[in-house]
C-alpha cells in the first residue's frame, strides 16, 4: 500500500511540474535577456560617449578602445604597427598638438586619467575599428567590434 501511495505520488509531482517548470522556464530566459538587453543598451551608450569628432569624422582614441578590448593601450598601438599596411591614413590617424590640446581640455578636472597623458593618442576611423578586428583575435575584440560597428551605424541613422 505504501509502495502504490509513492508512484502516485511522484505521477503527481511530475504532473505539477510538467506545468509549472516551463512557467520557471520562461521566466527564467525572459530575465536573462532583460539583463543582457539592459547591459548591452548601457555599453551601447558606454560606446557613444568614447565617440568623438575630430578632422569631420567620427573617432574612438586608442586608449578608450584598449579599454573596450581589455588591452593595453601599448599593446594596442604595438598590433597596429606590426600591420600599418591595414591602417591607411583614412582609417586612424594620430592627433595633432592643437587637437591633443583641445581633446584634453575638454576635461574639467586636471586629476582626470586623460590629464596624464604624455604622447598624442590614435584616432580610430570606423573603418579603422573594423580593421582592427583583423588584428586583435580574442574574443572580447570580436565582441566589442560588434557593439561598435552597431552604435557607428545607429549614429549614421540618428543623422539621416
Amino acid at each position: 500500500m505504501l509502495l502504490m501511495q509513492f508512484f502516485l505520488f511522484k505521477k503527481y509531482i511530475r504532473k505539477i511540474f510538467s506545468r509549472v517548470c516551463p512557467i520557471i522556464f520562461l521566466y527564467k530566459y525572459t530575465m536573462e535577456t532583460a539583463d543582457k538587453n539592459l547591459e548591452r543598451a548601457e555599453s551601447d551608450i558606454q560606446i557613444q560617449n568614447l565617440i568623438y569628432t575630430i578632422r569631420g569624422k567620427h573617432v574612438i582614441i586608442d586608449r578608450d578602445l584598449a579599454t573596450l578590448y581589455k588591452v593595453d593601450t601599448k599593446r594596442l598601438n604595438e598590433q597596429v604597427k606590426r600591420n600599418s599596411e591595414r591602417f591607411p591614413d583614412d582609417f586612424m590617424f594620430q592627433l595633432s598638438i592643437d587637437e591633443f590640446n583641445n581633446w584634453k581640455s575638454q576635461f574639467a578636472t586636471s586629476n582626470s586619467s586623460k590629464m596624464a597623458l604624455r604622447k598624442r593618442p590614435y584616432a580610430f576611423t570606423e573603418c579603422g575599428i573594423a580593421m582592427l578586428s583583423s588584428v586583435l583575435h580574442s574574443r572580447t575584440a570580436i565582441e566589442v567590434n560588434i557593439r561598435i560597428m552597431r552604435t557607428f551605424v545607429a549614429l549614421r541613422n540618428l543623422a539621416a
